[in-house]
């Protein structure tokens, strides 16, 4: 049993992996090994290459990639294997849990049918009946009922998505699984329990976990051993605590020094200045399915009132589901009202709504991929025939300065610029409007815990620049107590508890806000 678990089910050695479009190689040199049973995380700041281990492992790389150096895989090279042993290996020896679980599921195949196809094509010669029960098991054990076999992936939450990604991962029993950020759309809650499940069936199977993360804090919590990265070589590598409490390199100091300032010291006070944005009693239903006769009502936001004064950041914090995001859309008239009341500087939110911007979790996702970072903030300017040609994109130049963008910087295409390169183009292009009130919607979940502090910076500096009014939208408890002035809890659409986040940390008092504080991951304390 002792030889079982410390066998070797990965080994990386001076690794170097180029993309066909790129002038240096991703990986330069990667050494890295992981036994069966352990639980390794793999940090480092974007485009540090740590994503890419993931692709090389199972040979998912674009065509026209090179790959050198020594890669085994269960004492396999899978660069050399022809396709069908490449996907049995794929399939029997590597469990894949992605950042988005609905890249993996198909939309038009039931969440049994997922599974059940898995089993069939590698276990040919199992009987259908024990294929099924197998299934139903693998959905039991990440806490899905059988009555939901024959569901569809868009009748699932996000968590529930990414429990069947796991269970899909595990159908195997494989030597490795790899995790490649696999919380980062998940309530702070929800992922405590999916990382729970993941590191609990790792556990029962002696499987061992290579966890892909930007986020420390919940490495720190779920793994064993951090192996940190810069530009693809392996920087630094020791036990959690060694790594967290006393890094070595430069780069490891200053993410773990991200990590602590985005956890925060002292909640900011609130400013007082004038009220921007008041809502009264706002509700945002949707109509369900029902007889003719009979009216039946989601109430994602039942009675929401709240204000927000200019200058102040307030960070709307609440689970998967509580209306944080059906709110931030009904603000900017992507969703209808159906009751109650929003003021914008005094004014009915339909006559001044374009004094409140958004700025999106996905920069990506946002911006026109074949329009430059000039034209791209500038764009909005012309929309609203506010300016001509000339002054916008002269305006537009003025605010990548104030972002923090170079100049030169304006020919490029969004996918030749990093995350937090992105989401800087994404603010600007919120800005250009001279807007009150910006909504942050998850605007830094994807980025990693350096970049994360320096978009907050940057925003604290626009905001004590123009006098922004910012609603902080997170799943975030710990990272909304540091950087916000005052916090409200919103669970099942309504308010349940608001204060300083300080406060709430300390002292929490409805459920669902112990609920997030308990399961906030947060760095070990230093050791004096």
């Amino acid at each position: 049993m002792e030889a079982a678990s410390n066998q070797l089910v990965l080994q990386l050695n001076q690794l170097v992996v180029a993309y066909p479009s790129c002038s240096e190689p991703t990986l330069q040199g990667l050494t890295l090994q992981l036994s069966r049973g352990e639980r390794v995380a793999l940090v480092g700041p974007s485009g540090c290459g740590k994503s890419t281990v993931a692709k090389a492992v199972l040979q998912l790389l674009p065509p026209g990639s090179k790959s050198s150096g020594g890669l085994l895989l269960c004492n396999q090279d899978p660069r050399i294997l022809r396709p069908k042993a490449l996907n049995k290996l794929r399939g029997e020896a590597v469990g894949l849990v992605f950042q988005d679980p609905m890249t993996r599921l198909n939309p038009l195949l039931s969440i049994g049918g997922h599974l059940t196809d898995t089993l069939r094509a590698h276990r040919p010669g199992v009987a259908r009946e024990q294929v099924r029960q197998r299934a139903e098991d693998l959905l039991q054990r990440v806490g899905i009922t059988a009555d939901r076999f024959n569901s569809y992936p868009h009748e699932f939450s996000g968590g529930m998505r990414q429990r069947v990604a796991i269970a899909l991962a595990m159908a195997l029993n494989p030597p490795l699984v790899i995790a490649d950020e696999p919380t980062t759309s998940l309530d702070v809650a929800v992922a405590a329990q999916v990382m729970a499940e993941l590191c609990s069936l790792c556990a029962e199977l002696g499987s061992a976990l290579l966890l892909i993360s930007h986020d420390l804090a919940l490495a720190g919590k779920w793994c064993e051993q951090m192996a940190v990265l810069e530009q693809g070589r392996l920087l630094e590598q020791g036990s959690v605590n060694q790594v967290l409490q006393n890094p070595q390199q430069p780069l490891t100091k200053r993410l773990v020094a991200a990590a602590r300032r985005r956890e925060g010291g002292d909640t900011p006070q609130s400013p007082e200045a004038a009220v921007v944005l008041e809502l009264h009693q706002v509700r945002c239903w949707h109509r369900l399915p029902s007889l003719p006769w009979r009216s039946r009502w989601l109430k994602s936001v039942d009675g929401v009132s709240l204000r927000l004064h200019a200058a102040e950041t307030l960070g709307l914090v609440g689970p998967s589901g509580c209306g944080k995001s059906t709110l931030c859309r009904a603000l900017m008239g992507l969703n209808p009202l159906r009751g109650g009341e929003v003021l914008l500087l005094g004014k009915p939110l339909a006559v001044a709504r374009q004094r409140m911007q958004m700025v999106f979790q996905d920069p990506l996702a946002c911006l026109n991929p074949v329009m430059d970072v000039q034209r791209a903030i500038a764009d909005p300017l012309l929309i609203h025939r506010m300016a001509s040609k000339a002054a916008a994109r002269s305006m537009a130049l003025a605010l990548m300065d104030a972002v923090g963008l170079p100049a030169s910087f304006a020919s490029r295409l969004p996918r030749e610029l990093s995350g937090g390169q992105q989401q800087r183009v994404a603010i600007a292009r919120a800005l250009i409007l001279k807007p009150s009130v910006l909504l942050c919607d998850e605007s830094v979940s994807m980025l990693d815990a350096e970049i994360q502090a320096d978009v907050l910076e940057l925003l604290r500096d626009l905001q004590h620049q123009f006098g922004l009014g910012i609603i902080f939208v997170t799943h975030d408890l710990g990272l909304a107590s540091g950087f916000c002035h005052r916090l409200i809890i919103l669970n099942q659409g309504k308010i349940v508890e608001e204060g300083p986040g300080d406060k709430l940390l300390r002292n929490p008092l409805a459920e669902i806000t112990k609920q997030l504080v308990a399961a906030s991951p947060r760095l070990p304390q230093l050791v004096v």
